[in-house]
């Protein structure tokens, strides 16, 4: 067992597998961070939907997962070392007291290191044909105003390969598709960049809008579909 992440299923060499950066809310009992509880159930604590999307993935659709097992409150996975968002002081307007100050050696030490070097592990041995990287997007900002209409945004960096075919299925199936939005994965794909396009491997980094994603029913029909757009995306790129 490790605090940094969860491996659910058994990869096989040229499969589908997923990645989820934000899974968690978990925050260790022996770090602070000095915020109302209810937070932690929001949107700067944890990607919502993305832990039970990725187990049924897992389960049913016999596409394995790294994920996330603490909170991006406490260390966000998807961000460099260097970055100062790394544990962020705040976030989306709410102070986040208890990171102020906080030890990032340590907090990179005990998550951040462990989750990168047992992905990398992980993924060279699995060979993946294609890692579905996921996250899920708050449908409205409080430190902003902003529309944001997209139902599924998918998200890259250099290497497109993955997601340009992903944006003509999805967008072929009626849905609002974000091509590099709500955020561009040339600004925050650290992840990515270092486990798939720094390797070569093709990606299909997905945001799903958090109101899509709040119960069991929605679950199940996002896992089915990211299931085979996934596997249809591995298809055409074989």
């Amino acid at each position: 067992m490790s605090e940094a992440f969860r491996q659910l299923g058994m990869p096989a060499p040229g499969g589908i597998v997923c990645v989820v950066d934000h899974a968690s809310n978990d925050v260790p009992h022996d770090i602070d961070l000095r915020i109302p509880a209810h937070l932690l159930g929001e949107h700067i604590a944890v990607d919502i939907g993305t832990a039970e999307i990725a187990e049924i993935l897992s389960r049913d659709h016999a596409i394995p997962a790294h994920i996330a097992a603490v909170s991006r409150l406490v260390c966000d996975l998807n961000r460099e070392e260097t970055a100062p968002g790394l544990v962020p002081e705040a976030s989306d307007g709410h102070p986040i007291p208890g990171n102020v100050g906080a030890d990032r050696e340590a907090r990179l030490d005990r998550f951040h290191r462990p989750y990168h070097t047992a992905l990398a592990q992980w993924l060279d041995k699995a060979e993946p044909a294609l890692i579905l990287s996921l996250h899920s997007f708050t449908p409205r900002l409080a430190a902003r105003e902003e529309e944001r209409p997209w139902q599924i945004g998918v998200l890259y960096n250099q290497d497109d390969r993955a997601a340009h075919i992903a944006i003509r299925m999805l967008t072929a199936e009626g849905l609002n598709v974000g091509d590099n939005l709500p955020y561009s994965g040339r600004d925050l794909n650290y992840t990515m960049n270092r486990h798939a396009e720094a390797h070569g491997r093709p990606y299909l980094g997905i945001e799903i809008r958090q109101d899509l994603a709040q119960t069991s029913a929605d679950h199940a029909r996002w896992a089915l579909r990211l299931a085979d757009v996934a596997q249809r995306v591995a298809l055409e790129l074989a």
